[in-house]
């Protein structure tokens, strides 16, 4: 009865994932000469085989992963921080943190605009500093989009952080440095691994979110940083060639995949130390 109950728990999560994600990739990889994409296995081998596809996977991950690492690294110490602090702070800390959540990607998006242009506030802010010249082009770059990103997607990082940190007993840092451990030991010893599992949780939606955003990338990038998410809007929707967009769609499935899988076993190598 238990199995019963258990497995009509599971079914409907079950029936969505086959049906929203199961069916259409087969149907993208098994497609018949009637269909409308007769050929995508031979479009993503050409795509794989392709420079141009491979030099915007490479900015792709790229991108990507320096959001991850800039995110944990000015995340999770902001995470720690609202762990401890006092209870009526926590709750305007955690506000502040969640309130990004909840303007449109293109609002924020276009604050950078403003900030990274040549015009802008940090290119007039270098030059009255005397670093600069002339006009400074941050704009349609790599570090512009690393920029954005990080701003979109690192509160998702602080959240599950927290999540874990708040779960930590003070009396193990404590106990640790009752014991003769210093600061820097009871974070890498104590600290560090027993947040690991929501911190690595926040990194796989903080890199899954960076691969697959359109906006951000399309307005702080601009054409010449093409990502797979703007690739795959152009071959969709301008070039109208629905087995490229499938291929570049299974490519972004792929490094997923392959990162989630990575990210996943992070709390278990914490565990062995």
């Amino acid at each position: 009865m238990r199995r019963l109950a258990t497995a009509a728990l599971v079914l409907p999560a079950v029936v969505l994932l086959v049906v929203g994600f199961g069916y259409p990739y087969a149907t993208m990889l098994l497609a018949t000469a009637a269909d409308p994409d007769p050929d995508v296995p031979g479009a993503l081998l050409a795509a794989v085989t392709d420079p141009y596809v491979i030099e915007i996977v490479a900015r792709t991950a790229r991108v990507a992963g320096l959001a991850t690492l800039a995110s944990v690294l000015f995340g999770f110490p902001v995470a720690w921080l609202i762990s401890r602090v006092a209870p009526r702070w926590r709750a305007l800390l955690l506000l502040a943190v969640t309130f990004p959540l909840l303007l449109a990607t293109v609002v924020r998006t276009f604050a950078w605009i403003v900030l990274l242009g040549g015009e802008g506030l940090v290119s007039r802010a270098l030059q009255g500093i005397g670093l600069a010249s002339g006009p400074v082009q941050l704009l349609y770059t790599e570090t512009a989009m690393v920029l954005g990103l990080t701003q979109l997607f690192m509160p998702l990082l602080i959240l599950t952080a927290y999540s874990s940190l708040a779960s930590v007993d003070p009396a193990l840092e404590d106990a640790a440095r009752g014991m003769g451990a210093g600061n820097a030991a009871v974070f890498t010893r104590v600290v560090f691994p027993l947040a690991l599992p929501g911190t690595a949780v926040g990194a796989i939606l903080v890199f899954a979110g960076s691969v697959t955003a359109f906006t951000t990338p399309s307005l702080l990038g601009g054409t010449r940083n093409r990502t797979l998410a703007t690739l795959l809007y152009q071959e969709a929707n301008t070039s109208v060639n629905w087995s490229a967009a499938s291929a570049v769609a299974i490519i972004m499935t792929a490094i997923l995949l392959v990162v989630t899988l990575v990210l996943a076993r992070v709390p278990a190598i914490g565990d062995r130390r």
